[in-house]
């Protein structure tokens, strides 16, 4: 059985049923939308943040969820397939998980009507429904999110990115959404209790693990679908460059850093850049800051008694770190 089953199997009904109310939440009166967010609801991923939701609400309401869950899962998802398709047009990306962008099909302008209808449908989900404190979470979550893109780009130009400032960018990019999915998982079942914060917490270390190892990708091999050297072409500062370089003579820096910024097209001079950081413990001082950021999220679960959405949770956490792709 794979992990990702493994995980889904105490919450497999749930996430059924999210499903169908997911398609809902999108539908429209006008075809032409009709038609991408079906094809968008037949194209999902892992789902990961449902499950988030779903395993938090499980697992501190003694097996329970509610219609808040659900809505609180949907309007998460519907605001981060928003944010997708925005991406993919800023990205100009043709490709998202092996199918076609909307942008690839439909072009630009449609795409990112289609995102604003997406992330307008999820507001709306909330207000409907009073779900104000629901709403919260995602809306600072948003806020983050771009922030954190922002914060990336406007250091990326001047490559002086310290260990703190990386921190500061991946919590907001890419952790401030799964800790969304936690403390909104949370709040919808038990609202203003200590868990709310407490599964933020939670969230965020495993979205802080789950950065580190995407960055870590980009210094593997070939075999797990993603081009390496990526993100050296794109100049981002990823954890192993910055150690490298926070430790190597000024030379050797000044080296690197005109690699990435005049030689980033050069496949050979990248090559050597990603060597340079393998052979001075770059991937080893991220792989040991990624497992403190795991054991961190595992050290909140242990205080939980055990139960198969406990179980669900510590694999998804082991599975951030450990998964190939």
């Amino acid at each position: 059985m794979k992990v990702v089953d493994q995980i889904k199997e105490p919450i497999i009904e749930e996430m059924e049923l999210f499903e169908k109310k997911f398609y809902e939440s999108m539908t429209s009166k006008v075809a032409l939308l009709n038609r991408i967010t079906h094809y968008i609801v037949n194209r999902k991923g892992k789902q990961m943040r449902p499950m988030f939701v779903f395993l938090t609400s499980k697992l501190i309401n003694n097996g329970e969820v509610n219609e808040r869950t659900y809505r609180g899962a949907s309007v998460i998802e519907l605001i981060h397939t928003a944010t997708l398709v925005h991406d993919d047009v800023v990205d100009e990306s043709n490709k998202r998980r092996g199918f076609f962008s909307i942008n690839a099909l439909w072009k630009n302008k449609i795409a990112v009507l289609v995102g604003d209808y997406l992330l307008s449908k999820g507001l709306l989900l909330s207000i409907d429904n009073g779900d104000f404190d629901l709403l919260k979470i995602i809306s600072v979550a948003v806020r983050e999110m771009s922030e954190g893109e922002l914060l990336q780009i406007e250091k990326a130009r001047r490559l002086d990115i310290t260990e703190a400032i990386y921190y500061e960018i991946i919590r907001q990019k890419t952790a401030t959404l799964i800790a969304a999915c936690c403390s909104l998982g949370a709040c919808s079942v038990k609202p203003d209790s200590e868990e709310v914060e407490v599964f933020r917490k939670f969230g965020e270390y495993c979205g802080m693990a789950f950065q580190i190892k995407d960055d870590l990708f980009d210094y593997g091999d070939a075999a797990i679908g993603k081009p390496t050297g990526i993100d050296i072409k794109e100049q981002k500062m990823t954890l192993p460059l910055i150690y490298v370089l926070n430790n190597c003579s000024k030379k050797e820096k000044k080296w690197v850093i005109n690699s990435i910024k005049n030689h980033n097209k050069d496949k050979k001079r990248v090559k050597e850049v990603i060597n340079f950081v393998k052979d001075n413990g770059g991937l080893e001082y991220a792989v040991t800051k990624m497992l403190e950021f795991k054991d961190q999220a595992l050290t909140i679960l242990e205080t939980y008694p055990d139960s198969d959405y406990k179980n669900s949770l510590q694999l998804m956490v082991n599975y951030v770190v450990d998964r190939k792709i």
